[in-house]
């Protein structure tokens, strides 16, 4: 288990704006965390491992930098996680603001080859809805990447997540259905590991 993070307005500005509360969150919690955001620079990254998150997750600045993708990987190793969202089957970047005619496996494959080890990918039509993750995009990128990925957007239910880690995810991103109670975490960390 691990809490999922993201600064909404870092997104939005291009930068972490909230270092201070992600400090005290990671100080708080007894499990590691990861933290993405408008983390689009070296200097961000070493700032948001400095808080005492253990996985920095790239955006937008893995569509827009391959210099950095290439180099952070290279510094931090599994603490980077590329992130990858989607809407109507292409990656959308600077906080779901603008999309790119690229799919999630055009923009993985050479995020490889940069030394990128895992993925987060989501279905930003999905997400927030609670109605049920895209499953056949999730599984078509499963299954064309083959590297350890986390899915996110319409997960809902207890169901969900057993089909999803039939696709043999690395794991998933529950947001909003904790919050309505849809999803009993406790029920959910049992009945899943």
């Amino acid at each position: 288990m691990r809490l999922h993070i993201v600064d909404l307005d870092g997104a939005l500005k291009g930068e972490p704006c909230h270092l201070d509360l992600i400090s005290r969150i990671a100080s708080a919690v007894m499990i590691p965390i990861q933290v993405g955001g408008g983390i689009r620079s070296m200097p961000s990254i070493e700032a948001v491992l400095k808080t005492g998150a253990d996985r920095v997750i790239l955006g937008t600045a893995a569509i827009k930098n391959a210099d950095l993708v290439k180099e952070a990987c290279r510094r931090f190793g599994e603490s980077i996680v590329i992130s990858l969202d989607t809407r109507g089957g292409k990656i959308a970047v600077e906080g779901w603001q603008n999309e790119t005619e690229l799919s999630a496996l055009e923009v993985a494959y050479p995020m490889v080859k940069l030394g990128a080890r895992r993925f987060i990918y989501t279905d930003i039509d999905r997400d927030g809805t609670m109605t049920e993750p895209n499953f056949t995009a999730i599984y078509e990128f499963v299954e064309g990447l083959k590297f350890p990925i986390i899915a996110a957007g319409g997960i809902t239910k207890l169901t969900h997540l057993k089909i999803l880690k039939c696709f043999g995810l690395e794991g998933a991103i529950v947001g909003k259905a904790l919050y309505t109670g849809d999803t009993n975490l406790k029920e959910a960390l049992e009945k899943i590991s």
